[in-house]
């Protein structure tokens, strides 16, 4: 868990965990390109797996970014302009994986319920007592410097 969620908090800053974010032209607020325009670009590139619309997860459209992120079932990301359908960015996207590992999906649903959510509220309660335990001899010189100073 502890680092499953290292590799979360850093998926931004390095682009082995998740691909960057490319920016395309970005053309009023609806997609000059279609679905279907961007799906035929998608499958330019065989690495993706993408040769009809089951093979895709989910799609991303970033108006404000002019792209649409193609997520493939097999864990490849291809990033197309919206505005001329051409291929900005095709890379294989970890960040989902490493996900499900951290949230104990990956294994199974009773994994995920019965094991990793029990310990993740016991990380939690041994965190709270932990600081507690840290504070209170702070805390405690704090009184005694008060009681001897009156």
């Amino acid at each position: 868990m502890f680092t499953a969620g290292i590799f979360l908090m850093l998926k931004k800053e390095v682009d082995w965990i998740q691909p960057p974010t490319s920016v395309g032209e970005v053309s009023e607020q609806i997609p000059a390109a279609t679905f279907d325009q961007m799906l035929v670009a998608s499958r330019s590139h065989p690495e993706a797996g993408i040769s009809q619309w089951s093979d895709i997860d989910r799609i991303d459209l970033r108006v404000d970014k002019g792209i649409a992120k193609f997520r493939s079932k097999t864990g490849w990301e291809v990033q197309v302009d919206t505005k001329t359908a051409e291929v900005l960015s095709v890379a294989y996207r970890r960040s989902d994986l490493i996900e499900s590992i951290h949230d104990g999906s990956f294994f199974s649903d009773s994994v995920k319920l019965y094991i990793f959510l029990p310990t993740g509220i016991l990380l939690i309660i041994m965190w709270g007592t932990g600081i507690y335990l840290f504070l209170l001899p702070r805390m405690g010189g704090r009184k005694k410097k008060r009681s001897s100073n009156s």
